[in-house]
């Protein structure tokens, strides 16, 4: 028996039951499904059938679907595609496939016409959108204010560097963020998360409070200026930073500690993270004894940061213990963990501000720039600076209806 292709769209208001009725008049013709597509915006569907039927049946499958519609008060439209259109289609789902997730406090016609530009200067096809964050309110803008769709996309990406830095620039210029990712198993997959700690989980920089509390700011910074120059690297800068600590008396730290800025959207990161089992780490630059603060708060798995040495009169020493976890050291913790947790490493995320935090980013499945320095952003592969710290969920593929209590704002 011969048979034939059909291309069925569908659309109009939405109603419960209406693509099971649609169903059970293809099903009653035995049609195969050779693909399916819905979408609903605002309670108006959009619904794509590919069937293949035997060809004297199609007609009277047309006239029951048409039928049905009407009575249903949506439209249909029919179109034959041939057996050679629908064999050069199916050649072409062999294709790479990617996910560009595009975040924003809002996000504007025009900022997406310019990231479907790029998509499409680059011969990549955009096969779905779907918006991951709520909806926003009109009657009160002031709640939920961010916005995130996910772009899946399909093509053979000839310059992915390109792509990206057009991205890149595209962020730095627009107001909006993008995380491009292959959409593969390990996308859906990531199991271990490691932050550094100042100015990504904490909005400060935990050696400046400490110069502030202990009258030695404006040395410290100074020091600071000199490594961010290149006069000196960062171990030799720590070391002398460390030095002007001397005599600080520990509860000073217990009162910082109880009093750090927490980031934007941390408290909701750390709770969809645990709850969906991630293993969770701090590499940071800073200090364990804030970090070790933090992994109470958060049930944090690791904390690797520098150590402080504290006399037998409760002051500081102005010296450090072990060794001291700069950019290399993080990247290496990363892998150890990872290695530790039986963890792949492109199931792997890292998320830092830093150029010290560029190893481990560059080195993990995801890294992500954070609210990053220009140099560090540039070097990135994906930023997150428009909102705060949840956005990672965003690029993890968490839609905020899923979240559930943990996910909400």
């Amino acid at each position: 028996m011969k048979q034939e292709q059909i291309l069925i769209r569908i659309s109009g208001k939405d109603r419960v039951g209406l693509t099971s009725e649609i169903m059970t008049i293809l099903a009653k013709y035995n049609a195969q499904i050779l693909d399916i597509g819905q979408a609903d915006i605002h309670s108006t569907l959009s619904l794509g059938l590919l069937i293949r039927i035997d060809d004297d049946l199609s007609g009277q499958v047309m006239k029951e679907l048409l039928f049905k519609t009407t009575e249903l008060g949506v439209t249909i439209g029919f179109e034959p595609i041939t057996d050679d259109d629908y064999e050069a289609w199916a050649g072409r789902q062999g294709k790479n496939r990617y996910i560009l997730t595009v975040i924003g406090r809002s996000l504007s016609a025009a900022q997406l016409q310019s990231a479907a530009e790029i998509i499409a200067r680059h011969d990549l096809n955009i096969d779905a959108i779907k918006r991951l964050t709520g909806r926003m309110s009109i009657m009160h803008p002031e709640k939920n204010v961010r916005a995130c769709v996910e772009f899946s996309i399909r093509g053979t990406l000839s310059d992915k560097a390109a792509f990206q830095k057009e991205l890149m620039a595209l962020s730095a210029d627009s107001g909006m963020d993008f995380s491009f990712q292959k959409d593969d198993m390990y996308r859906r997959m990531r199991r271990l998360i490691c932050f550094d700690m100042d100015s990504t989980l904490i909005q400060a920089e935990c050696i400046d409070e400490l110069a502030r509390r202990h009258g030695v700011y404006d040395k410290v910074a100074a020091i600071t200026e000199r490594a961010m120059r290149g006069e000196i690297d960062f171990k030799e800068s720590f070391a002398e930073r460390v030095a002007l600590l001397k005599g600080l008396d520990i509860s000073v730290m217990q009162d910082i500690a109880e009093n750090l800025p927490i980031t934007e959207g941390t408290d909701r990161l750390m709770s969809v993270l645990k709850t969906c089992g991630y293993k969770i780490a701090i590499l940071s630059g800073g200090f364990t004894f804030f970090g070790e603060y933090l992994q109470r708060r958060y049930g944090i798995d690791y904390v690797y940061a520098n150590e402080l040495e504290v006399g037998e009169d409760g002051k500081l020493t102005g010296r450090y213990v072990g060794d001291i976890v700069d950019g290399r050291r993080k990247a290496d913790l990363l892998r150890l963990i990872a290695q530790t947790e039986k963890v792949n490493i492109a199931q792997t995320i890292a998320v830092g501000d830093g150029a010290n935090d560029l190893p481990m980013i560059n080195e993990a499945g995801l890294g992500i720039a954070f609210h990053a320095k220009p140099r560090v952003k540039a070097s990135a592969s994906q930023s997150l600076s428009t909102i705060g710290l949840d956005g990672v969920l965003y690029f993890l593929g968490f839609k905020d209806s899923h979240l559930g209590e943990q996910g909400k704002l």
